[in-house]
């Protein structure tokens, strides 16, 4: 069986990005353990991460690099943003230091109401500095490992896989609950 679309594809990796020395630094792995695991064609993985999978069989190795336009863009300055602190207060009134700290990830809303996650990189007296910046922003990607599985995707990972957004806004309905079957919760 080969790589292809419609497939859930179990992978071991290392991910290696450019390090300030000049060497590669490995900034993540994914074990025989605690493998990879998903369904490929289905928008889960950077398209460029997808097309280099594609056609592999179980045992292949690999060792492939996605350059950062390719991966998740340049590091935007503009993406970092000074906001008020009062915006990170709890339900008390008061600011929600449990959650909000120098590192955590916090979801924000866009002004058209898209969730999205933030970085905190810096608090102070009165305000709270966000990155909106993947943490992979910038970075070239070098992917080493081995396919360790490769199997037939059922109906029912497809119809979980597309109803992932309901709950909260629909995005894979097509934006509407009528577009749905029975059994996505769109409300």
């Amino acid at each position: 069986m080969k790589v292809e679309s419609k497939k859930v594809v179990t992978l071991q990796y290392d991910l290696y990005v450019d390090g300030e020395n000049g060497q590669e630094e490995l900034m993540e792995k994914a074990t025989i353990e605690a493998p990879l695991v998903y369904c490929h064609g289905e928008s889960m993985m950077l398209p460029a991460f997808e097309q280099a999978m594609e056609g592999l069989a179980e045992g292949d190795a690999f060792d492939f690099n996605i350059a950062c336009q390719d991966a998740y863009g340049e590091y935007d300055e503009e993406g970092v943003l000074t906001l008020d602190k009062k915006m990170f207060y709890n339900g008390d009134g008061e600011f929600d230091a449990e959650r909000v700290y120098v590192g955590a990830i916090v979801p924000m809303n866009t002004v058209d109401g898209q969730i999205i996650n933030a970085q905190i990189v810096e608090i102070t007296a009165e305000n709270v500095t966000i990155d909106l910046n993947h943490p992979l922003a910038g970075e070239n990607l070098h992917f080493v490992g081995k396919v360790l599985n490769i199997r037939e995707v059922t109906e029912g990972e497809l119809k979980a896989l597309h109803h992932r957004g309901c709950g909260g806004g629909c995005g894979s309905c097509k934006g509407s609950c009528e577009d749905c079957d029975s059994e996505c919760n769109c409300n």
